[in-house]
């Protein structure tokens, strides 16, 4: 019995291997960088007072896109809450295709220099602080529900003024070319 149902086995696996996954195995993924970039040397420059976003490939600027910022632009985010843009050295943590605002990519704040400043602060305990340095440290995503605040995104929605609650918002247009282009734990710098 056991003969016969590993050879029912074989069989259902090679049809469906060979109707099912042949035109996949045959297809080529799409490029979605230019030959010249490499994913690895791909950054993104934020310059908070010019309202610029540059994406670089190596020192080759790549292309720069205007933005828009949290409602309180001036300064580094301190706190949930306070409609300030971050300041800081950060990586992509995640692409989200279901983002309210069309299309956005993660940013890892808190980093460890704003969990420092927190834990100094007294507004995120040792463990928070703890939680937080190790995410940055494995590349991924830190806990984003403490006091310092979380969820800051690069993202669609417009340029209608200082309108995100901290985040970087780009023209929906823009946001798609940056959402094909740019890999998780993409560096992101952003400058006062």
């Amino acid at each position: 019995m056991a003969a016969i149902r590993n050879m029912v086995f074989l069989v259902v696996g090679a049809v469906f291997a060979t109707t099912t996954l042949e035109p996949y195995a045959l297809a080529t993924p799409p490029q979605l960088t230019a030959p010249s970039e490499t994913a690895s040397a791909l950054r993104i420059v934020v310059k908070k007072s010019e309202r610029k976003l540059s994406l670089y490939a190596g020192d080759k600027l790549v292309k720069t896109y205007p933005v828009a910022l949290g409602s309180h632009p001036a300064g580094t985010k301190a706190r949930e809450g306070d409609g300030a843009t971050p300041e800081g050295d950060y990586f992509v943590t995640h692409a989200n295709a279901r983002s309210q605002f069309h299309l956005s990519l993660g940013i890892s704040y808190p980093n460890a220099t704003d969990a420092s400043r927190g834990l100094s602060h007294a507004l995120i305990s040792q463990a928070e602080y703890a939680a937080i340095v190790e995410a940055i440290a494995r590349k991924e995503r830190p806990p984003q529900h403490t006091r310092l605040g979380g969820d800051i995104f690069v993202h669609g929605g417009g340029l209608d003024g200082d309108w995100t609650k901290g985040c970087i918002a780009l023209e929906n247009k823009d946001i798609e070319e940056l959402f094909a282009r740019v890999p998780p734990r993409t560096p992101v710098r952003i400058l006062p």
